[in-house]
């Protein structure tokens, strides 16, 4: 369960980034909620899974979701670069998470 609750920490993380992107071009109410819940969602769930998780195993792999979401939203939604060599960055934080999963708790 602590793996989902990671999951979803580093995925609210992502909302958060997109709330600072929002902020940025339209300084309106909602862009800050979107900031403000996605990074406050985010530290709890954290907070939560670090119960189970080794502090420093969850904080990598919270870190890495929240690098590879805001990358690929970024890529996909804001007409950021797709360089293939950014591409092959973005796999191997990937492989470094899955090798975290499976050499630790």
């Amino acid at each position: 369960m602590a793996w989902i609750v990671l999951v979803l920490a580093g995925l609210f993380e992502v909302v958060g980034v997109l709330g600072i992107n929002r902020l940025n071009n339209n300084k309106g109410v909602l862009s800050m909620v979107l900031m403000l819940g996605g990074f406050t969602a985010s530290f709890i769930l954290l907070s939560i899974a670090m119960k189970d998780i080794s502090m420093g195993t969850a904080y990598a792999i919270w870190t890495a979701i929240g690098t590879v979401g805001g990358t690929l939203v970024g890529m996909l939604f804001y007409g950021e670069s797709r360089q293939i060599r950014r591409i092959f960055f973005l796999c191997m934080v990937v492989g470094a998470v899955i090798g975290l999963k499976i050499l630790g708790n």
